[in-house]
């Protein structure tokens, strides 16, 4: 397989931290290259929104940078989702929010949305302890409204620290933005700032990358380009392409950067801490091409956009794969010994389910229920996937 996959979307991680910020520095800030992804298109429309009642759909993201913004800018506004949505927690970020003195309650289930933000009078405290291991989006979400809090904010961040690539990114594109947020060691402190308009590209997705790295590892030819990437990225899942032993080099050629085929190794480990949504894309991986998987760093999967590490033992086992848990934080990947001609599989409403399993296509014919899933984070992925040649008919 030969080609580029032109339609690889910007990151929507990047895209809706700043258009957090550019609603903070209440500005014009022109900002290019915003995904179609539907989680950026959400975002874009819901965070001027004067409506009362927001629907963020499934977007986890839109969530809960909109539960931190919509308080702190003391927006009286309910906050509401799918199904799915409100199963996840967001009790964590309800309880700092409520320590700096928002008025929020819960409309159904104590720590899950909806929400409803009642209002914020004063700071009630500048200093706040927040779990590091639960979701760095409660984190970001924290950090992006502290430099308009009276006081500023100071957030300790207690024990291991997950995804802190994306701590990081939020840092940076705050200091973009004018304001600064000094991270050293668990603390986080950001004293009272004023955003300032700034103009900004968003880069490619990484997330979005990785599919494409999926795709060379298993195909028997592969030269695939991928534009508008950098492999200085800010973006946690850039962590992909260090990871040759998939059987993948990824070198940048003429700004662009190129995938060729690398021979591969027999058994990895992955900490998948910093990078969980990379997970499905090299389970799937190491599954189909024979590679036994030491993998670490899983536990945020389970309040994903489904359970993911559920999701991905009962379509792995399709192929003759498991995934063990093997204990609390240790999972191993058992990979297929011969792979069926071909499977149906499920998506559970989770667009990484569809994208991490479509490049078994390679290797067999695959058949992706609820193909349409993808329109969350890479709505033309299967324009893409045609242009390489690959036929699909969708019923």
């Amino acid at each position: 397989m030969r080609g580029t996959a032109s339609a690889l979307p910007a990151s929507k991680s990047i895209a809706n931290r700043v258009l957090i910020m550019k609603a903070l520095a209440k500005s014009e800030s022109a900002l290019h290259n915003l995904s179609d992804a539907n989680d950026t298109q959400l975002m874009l429309r819901l965070v001027n929104s004067p409506e009362t009642e927001i629907d963020v759909e499934d977007a986890g993201t839109t969530m809960r940078f909109l539960t931190a913004y919509f308080s702190i800018t003391n927006q009286k506004k309910i906050l509401t989702g799918t199904a799915r949505m409100k199963e996840r927690p967001i009790g964590i970020l309800v309880n700092a929010l409520r320590s700096l003195g928002v008025d929020i309650a819960y409309l159904e289930k104590d720590g899950y949305p909806p929400i409803r933000i009642n209002g914020f009078s004063s700071q009630k405290t500048n200093a706040i302890s927040i779990r590091g291991d639960v979701s760095s989006q409660f984190i970001s979400a924290l950090m992006m409204v502290a430099p308009v809090l009276p006081q500023g904010l100071t957030l300790t961040l207690e024990g291991k620290i997950g995804s802190r690539p994306y701590i990081e990114m939020t840092a940076s594109l705050m200091r973009h933005f004018g304001t600064t947020a000094e991270f050293a060691g668990n603390t986080i402190s950001i004293k009272p700032q004023t955003y300032r308009a700034a103009e900004f590209t968003v880069e490619s997705d990484w997330s979005g990358a990785s599919y494409w790295f999926s795709f060379v590892a298993l195909a028997k030819e592969a030269d695939v380009v991928l534009p508008r990437l950098s492999l200085q990225s800010l973006q946690g899942d850039r962590a992909i392409a260090d990871m040759t032993a998939l059987g993948v080099k990824a070198e940048l050629v003429n700004g662009e950067l190129r995938l060729t085929k690398a021979s591969g190794a027999k058994e990895i480990s992955w900490d998948f801490t910093h990078c969980p949504d990379l997970a499905q894309t090299v389970a799937v991986i190491c599954a189909a091409k024979g590679i036994k998987g030491n993998f670490t760093g899983l536990e945020s999967l389970r309040i994903k956009e489904t359970d993911r590490i559920a999701a991905l033992q009962n379509e792995l086992r399709k192929i003759g794969a498991d995934l063990r848990e093997d204990d609390s934080t240790h999972w191993t990947l058992l990979p297929s010994t011969k792979l069926p001609s071909s499977a149906s599989f499920q998506t559970y409403k989770d667009h990484r389910m569809a994208m991490a399993f479509a490049p078994l296509a390679t290797l067999m014919n695959v058949e992706i229920e609820n193909p349409s899933v993808v329109r969350k984070s890479y709505p033309r992925f299967w324009d893409d996937v045609r242009s390489f040649g690959f036929q699909i008919e969708v019923r």
